[in-house]
């Protein structure tokens, strides 16, 4: 990769000489403004507004237009007089957690290559360092006539280095988010959560540009046959303005689903007649599952204990009330042979005749 830029990182006492080269590289298709009546090509001429001619790159310098119109002439002269202490040098000022740099804040990327055979060591021991301290380092430097601010981190085995925008530069989001109060129910979360779980993550390589490979297609067919391409079905969205939020979630969770290849998990919204939701069945029932699961992996043992007695109480309570049962079944023909015993003494007792004295 070609280098854009020479110089040095400035690590306390340490200078590391390295190449600054893009990390980065746009892939959209460029298109040329033509005459549509004949396909000529519309070029910009620079043009001096004072003599209305035509000017070389030679001629043309530098200049500030003030407020009032005026335009004072800058010269490269009075650039390089400025003291710019980082012209050649990326000056690391603090190491930070990652966490602490705005998003926001993040331009273009850069990699860092070690400058000759001397700047190895050093570059190591500063990736190392960063790698170690989990930290990333701020820094300044100039590129393109203007002093910039960075981010240098470790990627794979390289110290890359991200440009950031000055705070100033970032914009407050005053007036963005929505002025009306609204209320977001735990079902519509639950839902939500759903929703997330189910998307899951992605594999970041197996993202393409579809519009791009579309335009590179239609190119194609039109150097082959000179034609345009058939114009293409739109594709399915859902109609209009979202009247039913809980409806869409849960829509969106099933479709996510039968996309992956999953059975819907039942009804995950129950509704009463104005509307309003009555109970929502989310993944809330699968994660206390998974942690049922995860608690029995983690105390085997007072489970096993706990499972043995159990099944020694059942099997005891279970014997007691077998022996209880085929009592209360025994006892009723005891007391009916009890009762027959009685009588045949009776009969047998009336049936005797009683002897006379002699």
């Amino acid at each position: 990769m070609r280098s854009i830029w020479n110089g040095a990182i400035s690590f306390g006492l340490v200078s590391i000489p390295i190449k600054l080269v893009n990390a980065t590289e746009n892939h959209s298709i460029s298109f040329r403004q033509i005459h549509t009546a004949d396909g000529g090509r519309i070029r910009y001429r620079k043009v001096c507004e004072l003599e209305d001619k035509e000017v070389t790159a030679a001629e043309i310098g530098k200049g500030y237009e003030d407020a009032d119109g005026s335009i004072i002439p800058i010269t490269d002269e009075d650039l390089a007089a400025l003291p710019l202490p980082t012209a050649k040098t990326i000056e690391i000022v603090a190491f930070v957690p990652a966490a602490s740099i705005d998003p926001l804040q993040m331009d273009a990327a850069y990699y860092l290559s070690a400058n000759g055979v001397p700047a190895a060591k050093p570059y190591t021991l500063l990736r190392e360092a960063l790698k170690r301290s989990q930290k990333v380092a701020l820094a300044k430097f100039a590129l393109r006539g203007r002093e910039r601010l960075g981010m240098l981190r470790v990627v794979d085995d390289v110290i890359a280095m991200h440009g950031l925008l000055w705070p100033d530069e970032i914009r407050r989001p005053e007036g963005v988010a929505p002025e009306t109060e609204v209320t977001v129910r735990d079902a519509e979360l639950d839902l939500a959560d759903a929703l997330m779980e189910t998307l899951g993550e992605v594999d970041m390589d197996s993202l393409q540009d579809d519009y791009r490979t579309a335009v590179e297609s239609m190119i194609a067919a039109k150097v082959e046959g000179g034609g345009a391409l058939p114009e293409a079905e739109p594709a399915e969205r859902g109609g209009g303005k979202v009247i039913d939020l809980m409806a869409a979630l849960e829509s969106s969770v099933k479709a996510a689903q039968e996309a992956r290849g999953e059975e819907a998990e039942g009804e995950a919204v129950a509704r009463s007649g104005s509307g309003s939701v009555a109970e929502v069945t989310s993944i809330k029932g699968r994660k206390k599952t998974a942690t049922k699961k995860t608690d029995s992996s983690r105390a085997p043992a007072k489970k096993t204990g706990a499972k043995a007695s159990t099944g020694t109480s059942t099997k005891a309570s279970t014997g007691t009330s077998t022996r209880a049962g085929a009592a209360k079944k025994a006892a009723p023909e005891k007391a009916a042979k009890k009762t027959a015993a009685k009588k045949t003494t009776k009969k047998t007792t009336r049936s005797t005749p009683k002897k006379r004295a002699s």
